[in-house]
């Protein structure tokens, strides 16, 4: 398949090729949640070097949502000011620009936000407090206006992030949400708020702003079937425009026969007009090809990303093209717009990617 070809969405924004670059964590914002000109110049290489569409990192709807240092936030008009310098950047190299927005739920850092971590219910072993009804109905409110705020900063769209196992996937996971209310028991209670946050988001930002929402199958009390069908629901309700599989491997077998998780996916949806894209160890251009052969509609990169700013360029033009094999030193991802926060980050989190 010609990896140069635009996709067009059903909002009507088209994305010049088959090339969106992943939500990468790369703790590189000013502690206040605003962009810094490290993170800027970070996100702009990778439009430079012509990912179709570039995506933020997981971005705070509220400040107790906040997981880790320099996470970027959209939960306050002070953070504008950084998201529209961003946008604009990316729209002169053609890209399209979409936000994910992000609670950590459980997983957010107290020594961050200063607040005990809020979650679908107490749990006292991970000192978790559970949302009222109210609360819950303002996290709403709250990822809608990150919303709004995003379409007024110049975001082509949003992403909405429930995937994981941050607040979102706790809501939809049997194993974390012990509610009795409208948001708790039942799968179409355990997965309303995703649902009311897609409808408020559509409904507020309108028929052309891009709307995507990202799901794994895996890990943290998900099941495959639950996040096949509410896959297929988002699909059927005719308000999002595209739907992200983050799979960690998309060759991993399915457990349910022997089919791998993205074609387990691909054959079980009718996607409709809806695009869909996979993230997981896609590390060069025959994978980029196998991935496609699945009717996948567009890749998402991530640590290939980190790699090569240009990675798509090098896809498109040498079918032979494999990502650099790690570890990589410091100063190669300097030349690639790495800053100095992700490459400490890179060093604490993924022993062996960062050469001593």
């Amino acid at each position: 398949m010609d990896l140069n070809t635009p996709v067009t969405f059903p909002c009507g924004k088209t994305m010049k090729n088959r090339f969106m670059l992943a939500p990468l964590t790369n703790t590189q914002s000013h502690e206040d949640g605003s962009l810094s000109d490290i993170e800027l110049n970070w996100l702009a290489k990778r439009a430079e070097g012509q990912f179709g569409l570039v995506m933020t990192c997981a971005t705070s709807v509220q400040l107790v949502g906040k997981c880790w240092q320099g996470q970027l936030g959209i939960y306050d008009d002070v953070h504008l000011a950084g998201h529209q310098r961003l946008t604009q950047k990316i729209r002169e190299y053609g890209s399209l620009s979409v936000t994910q927005l992000h609670h950590g739920g459980d997983r957010s850092s107290e020594e961050v936000t200063g607040e005990k971590p809020v979650g679908p219910s107490d749990n006292e072993e991970k000192n978790v407090r559970g949302l009222s009804l109210a609360e819950v109905e303002q996290l709403r409110e709250d990822f809608i206006a990150a919303a709004v705020r995003a379409k007024a900063a110049g975001y082509d769209g949003v992403e909405v992030h429930g995937a994981h196992g941050y607040l979102l996937t706790q809501f939809i996971s049997q194993e974390i949400n012990h509610r009795t209310d409208k948001y708790g028991g039942s799968l179409e209670n355990r997965s309303r708020l995703v649902f009311e946050i897609v409808e408020g988001i559509r409904k507020a930002c309108g028929e052309s702003f891009l709307l995507g929402v990202r799901l794994s199958p895996e890990r943290f009390g998900m099941n495959i079937h639950e996040i096949k069908t509410i896959s297929q629901q988002l699909i059927d309700s005719g308000l999002i425009d595209f739907l992200d599989l983050s799979l960690w491997d998309v060759f991993k077998p399915s457990g349910v026969d022997e089919q791998s998780l993205m074609t387990f996916f691909m054959k079980e949806l009718d996607t409709k007009q809806v695009k869909v894209t996979v993230a997981g160890k896609i590390t060069g251009s025959a994978i980029v090809q196998k991935v496609m052969e699945t009717g996948i509609d567009f890749v998402t990169i991530g640590k290939s990303a980190i790699l090569h700013h240009d990675f798509p360029t090098q896809v498109m033009n040498d079918a032979d093209f494999q990502t650099t094999q790690i570890p990589v030193t410091a100063d190669y991802l300097r030349e690639q717009a790495v800053g100095e926060p992700l490459i400490e980050y890179l060093r604490s989190t993924r022993p062996g990617f960062v050469a001593d």
